[in-house]
């Protein structure tokens, strides 16, 4: 019966993406259970469950193309057999029917090999027979990928062109569309080395690449030429590029058609579009794919032939990874976290209270993704090599520590001493992560923001304060240190700014995608605000918390303020690579006569303020140049209301509680009627909202999910909440707001149930871990649903000590255990508790 699980499963699998065993409107019969021998409705049942009745025994499937001609070979064995081990059988077989490609499988775990590429490699899904008509039209060569010469010009970025005057200036700045750029014109030479080593990787045999380079160096611009030589020799017929944030979906749209539009078409992918099909190369977010499994569902895996992800220490965290395992081809990672900044954490001896921890898994997760378990990539290039040949910048560290922060620093925290209700004395300590969380601090935020002020490098050719961006610890908080900035600046500038000096930059505040661009172009707010011929943002401080982290690129940034602690090493080099970047001023002015009188014209440094010792926590022996100390506060009244800012604590609910009365009424899988109105009328109420419509029209997830909780939640003309809406959804799970709003808008046809997200789940986990014997698929499969959605199995396989406790368990029993490996009763729970959301599982 083995046999008959397989085969079963298999003939779905088909079928769900467009394979056909009989003719249809759709069109004839794709699937051939023997040469020239096609299936008839009638011909099932003598057939036999498992087709044993045929004579030659266990039968594969031969899937033909659309005009009939034979086209892959499908290879199938029984659940208890690995499907490597048919590969010689089933190369045989393909190549006497003439076809390149065949697909290795037992039900559960799916091997595609092309024949001119190489090995068999995992896919999650069947693709689809219009995908692979397309990547059979991509002929791969590396020979020609090898010996491809790549010049200085082989992309070539336009620098910012002149303008005759400042009325030519301001019509093109004002023109729909207008981007600004101050790019390379040729390559340099570290990024042709780059280029270089991927070829000689490819010539290695090799099909997947890391490339770290650190931030300022050009990533984009490597990633262009490299697509120009996959496309070029006909390597890859179309590529994927994938970030991590929809911002640089825009900037990564752009950079890539100033230099590849004259010859290959790029494209933003979104849901309801289906552009990307005529495009060769397409942009989007990891997360619009992974969301929702939509990569399976909207893509095959053969429509990519190379894969690359920015930022990808970011972009493949977690199980994003099987997104990259998904697709066929090569794959390209670019990263500018260096592996060594970890090297001191031990990893035999791991604790989650290093906050390192996370750090280190994501990057042996991603060096391992691109092939280099040994953390070696495949090309390096760090911020010191960047300085030492002139490309890049180090900053100026600007070590600020205020009475309450070196407090807060402290081992003992920031003590504060209260009486509780009782009248006894007590003492409760804060440390460094509790500012702006459970501390809060008026006169600490004070103090930054006046500290910054008098100590930013300044502009110089106008002499205001330098293009700023401080990082703060949270929404709020920005909001706050927005409103400081300017109320400060009125005083130090008087009548140069109407509260546009600072400028909250955060997911909440509508367009805050655009100000980030505009910030990047000098028009921010207005422009030219001290000399009119100079063309810079007349809003000089951006406030942000993460939207400015990575993949930003501003080169005539001055300062940036740390007022937050980091805990996360990517992080902290992602935020200080915001300012390496060189950059003349001189390109912004169009007064020959001002230019002339300007002294330091270029950028040789820029001002890291530190206000919670993190550049001491994460680089101890780096030698900075300026080191201030913040002055006391000036009294003990501000010091108390610096220190305090609020209760003590968080309030919880200690007192008895009694129970009024009880009903019990069991409720049906359709819910009660009153729910199922209930939801309906939800669905007219967002329908109906211009502002919803658009928003996920744009993709823009973020904006719509903060909305509904704000404008459409918990209102009292229909009271609409969250877990109304799941109950009146009746699906045996969990459902997220998002979900919710995209079964409305027609973007998923139905909810998917808690067995299908397990079966999703632990497709990704046998594409990641691939176990070498198919026979013990099943008994995997079972321990990793009852781990993820059965808390009791949960705790007591968690707990050794309780295993016993199996003997009397249903869901799964000792007897369950031991038929898993010794080694995935480790793999599997840790690879849950890593990589899986266990929330979507709750009912």
């Amino acid at each position: 019966m083995k046999e008959a699980a397989a085969r079963i499963k298999i003939n779905k699998l088909l079928e769900s993406v467009g394979w056909r065993f009989f003719a249809d409107a759709g069109g004839p019969a794709t699937i051939q259970l023997e040469p020239k021998v096609t299936l008839k409705t009638q011909d099932l049942d003598q057939l036999g469950e498992n087709f044993e009745k045929i004579g030659k025994g266990f039968i594969d499937f031969l899937l033909l193309n659309e005009k009939g001609f034979p086209f892959i070979v499908l290879e199938a064995k029984a659940e208890d057999k690995s499907p490597l081990v048919g590969k010689e059988q089933a190369r045989k077989y393909a190549k006497s029917q003439n076809c390149r490609f065949v697909i290795l499988s037992n039900g559960n775990l799916h091997y595609f090999w092309d024949l001119e590429r190489g090995n068999p490699y995992v896919i999650t899904a069947f693709p689809t027979p219009v995908s692979v008509t397309g990547y059979q039209k991509t002929v791969p060569d590396p020979k020609r990928l090898i010996a491809e010469p790549v010049g200085d010009d082989y992309v070539v970025l336009s620098q910012r062109p002149g303008y005759a005057s400042e009325a030519a200036w301001k019509n093109e700045t004002e023109r729909p569309g207008f981007i600004e750029t101050n790019s390379l014109r040729f390559l340099r030479p570290y990024q042709k080395n780059a280029i270089t080593a991927v070829q000689q990787a490819v010539a290695k045999g090799s099909d997947r690449f890391l490339l770290e380079m650190a931030t300022g160096t050009g990533k984009t611009l490597t990633s262009a030429a490299i697509i120009r030589l996959f496309l070029r020799t006909g390597n890859a017929r179309r590529v994927l590029f994938l970030v991590d944030r929809l911002e640089l979906e825009d900037q990564a749209e752009k950079a890539f058609k100033k230099v590849l539009a004259n010859d290959y078409k790029t494209v933003i992918y979104k849901e309801n579009r289906d552009s990307w099909r005529h495009a060769e190369i397409v942009v989007t977010t990891v997360q619009s794919l992974l969301f929702n499994n939509k990569y399976q569902q909207l893509f095959s895996p053969t429509d990519f032939d190379l894969v690359i992800s920015d930022e990808a220490h970011r972009s493949i965290g977690g199980n994003a990874r099987a997104v990259f395992d998904y697709f066929i081809g090569y794959k390209l990672g670019l990263t500018a976290t260096p592996f060594d900044y970890l090297k001191k954490f031990d990893k035999d001896k791991p604790t989650t209270k290093d906050p390192r921890e996370f750090e280190r898994r994501l990057m042996l997760d991603t060096y391992r993704t691109f092939g280099c378990d040994d953390g070696q990539p495949t090309f390096r290039y760090s911020l010191l090599d960047g300085v030492k040949d002139g490309f890049l910048i180090n900053p100026t560290v600007v070590d600020a520590r205020s009475d309450v922060t070196t407090q807060l620093l402290s081992d003992e925290g920031f003590v504060v001493e209260f009486k509780d209700d009782n009248g006894d004395d007590q003492k409760e300590s804060f440390k460094q992560r509790e500012f702006e969380k459970r501390f809060f601090s008026p006169a600490t935020n004070q103090l930054f923001c006046k500290i910054f002020l008098e100590n930013a490098l300044r502009d110089p050719v106008s002499g205001e304060i330098g293009k700023s961006i401080v990082f703060a610890v949270s929404q709020k908080h920005a909001g706050k240190l927005a409103q400081i900035l300017n109320e400060m600046a009125d005083i130090i500038f008087p009548g140069k700014y109407q509260s546009d000096f600072a400028v909250q930059v955060t997911s909440q505040v509508d367009g805050a995608q655009q100000y980030t661009t505009n910030f990047t172009n000098n028009n921010l707010l207005g422009s030219a605000n001290f000399i009119p011929t100079y063309k810079t943002s007349k809003a000089r401080v951006c406030v942000t918390v993460g939207m400015m982290t990575t993949g930003y690129d501003c080169p005539d940034l001055l300062n940036l303020g740390l007022f937050r602690p980091i805990f996360s090493p990517t992080d902290f080099i992602q935020i200080k690579g915001r300012g390496t970047r060189k950059h003349d001023f001189r390109e912004q002015l169009f007064d020959e006569s001002i230019k002339e009188g300007i002294s330091k014209p270029k950028k040789s440094s820029f001002k890291l303020f530190d206000f919670f010792a993190n550049c001491e926590y994460f680089e101890k022996e780096f030698k900075y140049d300026e080191v201030r100390k913040l002055p006391k506060p000036k009294s003990d009244s501000d010091q108390a209301g610096g220190g305090g800012g609020g209760s003590i604590g968080d309030y919880d609910h200690l007192g008895a509680d009694i129970l009024a009365s009880i009903k019990e009424e069991a409720v049906g899988v359709d819910g009660m009627k009153i729910d199922r109105m209930f939801y309906e009328k939800f669905e007219d109420t967002v329908r109906e909202n211009e502002f919803i419509a658009t928003s996920i029209e744009a993709g823009q997830w973020d904006r719509v999910i903060d909305y509904v909780n704000k404008e459409v939640f918990d209102k009292p003309s229909e009271f609409y909440t969250l877990e109304k809406l799941r109950k009146a959804a009746a699906v045996d799970r969990r459902l997220t707001l998002r979900e919710i709003l995209e079964k409305i808008f027609g973007l998923i046809p139905r909810f998917k149930s808690k067995d299908e997200l397990l079966e999703e789940e632990f497709s990704k986990f046998v594409a990641d871990r691939k176990p070498q014997e198919a026979k013990i698929i099943p008994a995997l499969k079972q321990f990793f649903k009852a781990y993820a959605t059965d808390s009791q199995v949960r705790a007591i396989i968690d707990d050794p000590r309780r295993l016993t406790a199996l003997y009397t368990t249903s869901s799964f029993t000792i007897a369950d255990l031991k038929a898993v490996p010794p080694e995935y009763r480790k793999i599997i729970p840790e690879y849950i508790k890593d990589y899986v959301s266990l929330n979507q599982f709750a009912a």
